[in-house]
């Protein structure tokens, strides 16, 4: 027992040490990157490929738009500290039999701004295939409120995808991750 209060005495320690030095170490020896940007569009024809199929727009039965909530910036402790993620957006055509067409990829800063638009045109999904779309731990122009929205839609009843964010990131040798699940926008009544 005395060796874990040990172990998580000084691990608390490392951890408050490097909140303390950090500040002085990014303004002083790491220069601010401020090229890094989300996956452009040229990007994703190369990491979908495997997965994609003809899109089949003109007779849909089910369209459905999805939010999912991204952090690229959490805030630690006491508010001071904060760690950058690397945010990457996963759909999942979960259907057996139909390809799910997706009309729309956009992610959002913490304002509501559109900050990249991943589809310029529809793609579709081949049954059981996946895509992605990624976001650097060093953009964090979503900040703590990031979103996605995804429009997808279907030629026929189709099971519902499974459409989440994962985060990743680290602050010294302590990791970071956690996964947001989509929720179905749908307009609500009194």
């Amino acid at each position: 027992m005395s060796r874990r209060v040990l172990v998580s005495f000084f691990s608390i320690m490392l951890v408050g040490a490097i909140w303390a030095v950090r500040p002085m170490i990014n303004s002083q020896t790491i220069p601010l990157i401020s090229a890094a940007q989300a996956q452009t569009p040229a990007d994703y024809p190369a990491a979908f490929t495997n997965s994609l199929v003809p899109p089949s727009l003109e007779r849909v039965a089910i369209r459905r738009t999805v939010y999912v909530a991204a952090y690229s910036t959490v805030r630690l402790g006491s508010g001071k500290g904060k760690v950058d993620l690397a945010t990457t957006l996963s759909i999942h055509n979960t259907s057996e039999e139909l390809p799910l067409n997706l009309l729309r990829i956009d992610y959002f800063d913490t304002a509501g701004n559109l900050l990249h638009r991943y589809v310029p045109n529809p793609i579709a999904i081949r049954p059981f295939g996946s895509v992605q779309a990624f976001v650097p731990a060093e953009d964090t122009r979503g900040g703590t409120g990031a979103n996605f929205v995804v429009e997808w839609s279907a030629t026929g009843l189709i099971t519902e995808p499974i459409i989440e964010a994962v985060m990743v990131g680290a602050l010294g040798a302590q990791g970071f991750s956690f996964i947001s699940s989509g929720k179905t926008m749908t307009k609500v009544t009194p």
